[in-house]
């Protein structure tokens, strides 16, 4: 093989193929013309970390869990399958396995404010003996949950054949009082004319009971009156035995075993209020070292911060921010700047951001930009007038990696959620709809590097997406009515759940 053939092939394996999407799961999908109540909206989804159990919390303020249906024992079944030419590479199944009320609402009477039962954020815990251990969190108040099956004891059958004759009258009788009775422990008593009829009871039946194997959700800890603002965040840490709660203006730690006492790790509240500039929007811990977690800002920017260095975080170890160009600054500059998610990639060497307007991804070894750009809406910064009016500007859109780093996804208008590939040379940008046919009116995206001057991890490369996205193919411009924003990467497949309004949909690559 001569030396071109050689790097083209090196080139074919640095920048994988597009994903070819298709649909797999839908559920609780909408008729055309049914009116979608506000409670059954979804808000969070959740994959667990084996990707067995998915979680969704609504803004009814309940939680659902699915469990994954399509996994199999193939051990010693070999010639079996051989012989049914069984398909071994199955997309993903899952199936309702059983939901809860996490949340009620509630009203703070010391502020005079109602508090929302919707569910803003839910994270699954390690699992043990068989149970599965999730948190959840209003604005106000988290929970941690175990879910676990319980045999429960049903009797079918009552004692006696009430149906058969027995002589002079029943038994006992609860309906008359007087104090010549003689009371048994059930509340009758025994009558005085009671005589055995002739042959005695033709029919006596024991009492039947049988096992039943229900699912059934504790709540074991309730996390409460820790934060003033919002909560908008939440995240395990990787020792198991933690967790940080984030609102506008603070971070706690907290274990998990301890509910009535927190840490405040971080604190941005300024001395006069007048003076406040910017708040946190998101935070999470970092995936491996128990000390580390980062957190954005409405400013965006990305903070890292150790634990180790000291009790109260004021000073980050590291900051990632881009510089704008101060020609292009506008009344909307840092509104569309505000990060709404940020997540880490499963190597913690990477975090992902989302803005209004684009994806970032971050190298936490590099600070001095983001070493790769997505466009999302940069087809709509004509229109930031009119998103400013109806409040769109504000929607807080979710990120998402695959598991193996290689892909971001994040969501859109008219349902639409985009996949971009951010591996070295990679090209790939498709814009997906969520329903039934994915591909509808989209396809993949001509997506090219404005520029590309080396390693993914030496500079920064910056993708263009397509100019129309939102648009279909007969022009249509984008609904900013339906929107995806909640949306989640299996931790090991090439499998997505996303949320459009009710409905959970599911695709897999």
């Amino acid at each position: 093989m001569s030396n071109g053939g050689a790097k083209a092939a090196v080139a074919s394996v640095g920048a994988p193929q597009p994903l070819d999407w298709k649909f797999s799961q839908v559920f609780g999908e909408r008729t055309a013309g049914e009116e979608v109540q506000e409670v059954d909206i979804i808000s969070a989804i959740e994959f667990d970390g084996t990707g067995d159990h998915l979680a969704t919390g609504d803004r009814g303020g309940r939680v659902v869990l699915f469990e994954r249906t399509d996994t199999r024992d193939y051990a010693g079944h070999w010639r079996d399958l051989e012989k049914m030419d069984y398909p071994m590479n199955r997309h993903p199944e899952f199936r309702y396995k059983t939901e809860f009320q996490s949340h009620e609402p509630e009203f703070d009477y010391l502020k005079s404010l109602e508090i929302e039962e919707k569910i803003n954020k839910i994270r699954w815990c390690q699992s043990a003996n068989g149970a599965l251990f999730l948190l959840s969190t209003n604005d106000k108040t988290i929970k941690f949950w175990k879910v676990q099956e319980k045999k429960v004891k049903k009797v079918c059958d009552m004692n006696m054949d009430s149906s058969k004759a027995m002589g002079n009258g029943p038994i006992v009788d609860s309906s008359i009082s007087t104090s010549s009775k003689q009371f048994i422990e059930n509340g009758g008593y025994i009558r005085n004319d009671f005589s055995f009829p002739t042959g005695g009871f033709p029919s006596l039946r024991l009492p039947v009971t049988s096992l039943e194997t229900n699912l059934m959700a504790r709540c074991r800890r309730i996390y409460a009156h820790a934060h003033d603002y919002h909560i908008n965040s939440i995240s395990n840490n990787s020792d198991g035995e933690t967790f940080i709660s984030a609102d506008d203006l603070r971070i706690n730690l907290w274990n998990l075993e301890i509910s009535n006492q927190s840490f405040n790790i971080v604190d941005v509240k300024p001395a006069n209020m007048e003076d406040l500039t910017e708040v946190i929007t998101s935070a999470e811990f970092h995936p491996k070292h128990c000390n580390m977690l980062a957190y954005s800002s409405s400013k965006g920017s990305i903070r890292l911060i150790d634990m180790r260095q000291s009790a109260l975080c004021d000073t980050h170890s590291k900051l990632f921010e881009e510089q704008d160009d101060p020609g292009t600054r506008s009344f909307f500059t840092e509104i569309i700047a505000s990060i709404s998610d940020i997540k880490f990639a499963n190597d913690g060497r990477h975090i992902l951001s989302r803005d209004y307007m684009t994806l970032k991804l971050w190298d936490i070894n590099m600070d001095s930009g983001p070493v790769a750009t997505f466009q999302v809406h940069e087809h709509l910064r004509p229109k930031l007038c009119d998103l400013y009016e109806n409040d769109s500007i504000f929607d807080k859109f979710e990120c998402c990696l695959s598991g193996d780093g290689l892909r971001v996804a994040t969501g859109s208008y008219s349902n639409l959620f985009r996949v971009f590939g951010c591996s070295e040379g990679s090209a790939e940008a498709t814009t997906l709809e969520a329903s039934k046919n994915p591909t509808r009116g989209q396809g993949q995206t001509s997506s090219r590097p404005c520029r590309s001057l080396g390693s993914l991890s030496g500079v920064v490369r910056r993708v263009k997406g397509a100019d129309n996205l939102g648009v279909d193919a007969n022009g249509n411009t984008s609904d900013f009515t339906t929107k995806l924003l909640h949306l989640a990467w299996h931790p090991t497949e090439n499998s997505i759940a996303c949320a459009a309004s009710n409905s959970l949909y599911m695709y897999y690559a």
